[in-house]
């Protein structure tokens, strides 16, 4: 009897007194694509949703469209675990994925709750979430968990291991006593159609944390670069790479010459009227201005409706840095060897006669307006190129977002008709001698144009931008 209560009393302690283990994490990964329909309706149920559902559970995230470093891991899993080509995917390990939105959805939950301690499947093999160093993960992840987020460089795994203590920590003032960080400004963490916004983060060796509810205090003294390691839309969609294709558009001869058939058209009319050439000049430019906005808008919607297939999304951009080392050797070629109606780089012969007719009919300002509306038609061909690959790399925003993008294109690609207008309303130059002018350095326009988009497609080929 008294072995008996002994046994019970040791039970009883054990109970109380002894710490219980912690459970293991059940560590999954999900591959998304901003811009991606399809994941719109997921992301937001995968990432916050069952996230905050279970508290167990970790999230490492691929976003592959905006960062091209992961879209290369995303083929790796393909091959390591059998996920497939479709986004999005959630992987549980070799030959267990869910894909597409409708299933994950439906299926996940009770995949993630018979998947209790899952390990994380990683390239290199399968490890535990405890066992995990985040500082050797391929690519550029995000990590969710307990209703927080971890992102960055991940340097080192003391690192690594005080951020996944971090993720799940209940008193974060705490935790972070006697640790090296600053305060940081939180950034908006990009989702398929929508951000997740955070009231709170820190910087820690290069990595970052966020969270909502209370914060640590202390003015912000960290800036985080780029929102997620530098790789968001910053990275991919330079200003430089924009700027380089406007500006290959801008030095047009085709443009440049419709322009001045206009102006011409407008003094033959009524030469001793400088007022009707200023405002039919800037008629003009702006009907350009608003048409090719449709354009680009046109362009970036096709780009967006035949990347439902993310297989061809991954290639695109390499396509499109192609495109642009052959439209690049185009115009040398017309540096070197020039022959007017340049395949993709002028105005085909077939269509100048038609085009001059149409302007010479021009009278006023609101008929340039017109004129210059219609006219953007047979002006594609030979400005269409770097606009199409402006329009595939913008295609990774969503539409609204890319608005200000194609603005500041436009505007850059209406600058000389601007310039032009200008000059020869303030009597600096007649049309004729800018037409002289066009005319006597055509083969310089092409060199600076074809060196421009040259480098830039190889460097997207490369993966350089």
């Amino acid at each position: 009897m008294a072995m008996k209560k002994l046994f019970f009393a040791l039970l009883l302690f054990s109970l109380f007194f002894v710490p219980a283990v912690a459970a293991e994490k059940t560590c999954v990964v999900y591959f998304t694509g901003v811009g991606c329909p399809h994941c719109s309706r997921a992301d937001p149920v995968v990432l916050e949703e069952f996230v905050g559902d279970y508290p167990d559970l970790v999230v490492i995230e691929y976003e592959i469209y905006r960062k091209q470093s992961n879209a290369i891991i995303f083929y790796g899993y393909s091959s390591v675990y059998g996920s497939g080509y479709g986004i999005p995917t959630l992987v549980f390990g070799a030959g267990d994925v869910i894909i597409g939105d409708t299933p994950l959805i439906r299926d996940a939950p009770g995949a993630i709750e018979g998947h209790a301690g899952n390990l994380c499947p990683l390239l290199s093999g399968t490890v535990s979430f405890e066992e995990l160093n985040l500082s050797t993960i391929d690519g550029h992840p995000t990590i969710w968990a307990n209703g927080r987020v971890a992102f960055g460089r991940f340097n080192g795994s003391a690192t690594s291991e005080l951020l996944k203590g971090l993720l799940f920590e209940e008193d974060l003032v705490a935790a972070l006593e006697g640790v090296d960080y600053a305060v940081a400004e939180p950034v908006p963490i990009p989702l398929s159609g929508k951000s997740v916004e955070f009231g709170n983060a820190v910087a820690i060796n290069g990595s970052y944390l966020q969270w909502n509810g209370p914060g640590i205090g202390g003015e912000a003294n960290a800036t985080i670069i780029g929102g997620e390691d530098g790789e968001g839309p910053a990275a991919d969609l330079t200003i430089a790479k924009i700027l380089g294709l406007a500006a290959v558009d801008a030095v047009n001869p085709c443009a440049l010459a419709v322009l001045s058939l206009m102006l011409i058209a407008i003094i033959t009319y009524n030469p001793k009227n400088k007022r009707n050439v200023l405002l039919a000049g800037v008629a003009f430019t702006v009907s350009v201005f608003v048409m090719y906005l449709i354009y680009g808008l046109i362009i970036i919607r096709f780009f967006q409706l035949i990347q439902a297939l993310t297989s061809i999304r991954l290639i695109l951009y390499k396509v499109l840095g192609l495109a642009a080392i052959i439209l690049g050797i185009l115009n040398l070629k017309d540096f070197f060897w020039y022959t007017p109606g340049g395949l993709g780089t002028e105005m085909p012969m077939s269509l100048r006669p038609i085009v001059k007719k149409i302007i010479s009919g021009v009278t006023s300002p609101r008929g340039a307006f017109v004129v210059g509306a219609f006219v953007t038609v047979f002006l594609l061909p030979c400005t269409i190129g770097p606009y199409v690959i402006a329009g595939g790399i913008l295609s990774a925003m969503e539409l609204l977002k890319t608005i200000p993008w194609l603005m500041l294109y436009n505007a850059i690609f209406v600058l000389p008709m601007l310039v032009i207008t200008g000059v020869v309303y303030q009597g600096m130059a007649s049309v004729e001698n800018v037409s002289e002018w066009k005319d006597k350095n055509i083969k310089y326009l092409h060199l600076v144009a074809g060196a421009i988009i040259l480098l830039l497609g190889v460097a997207m080929v490369a993966g350089f931008v």
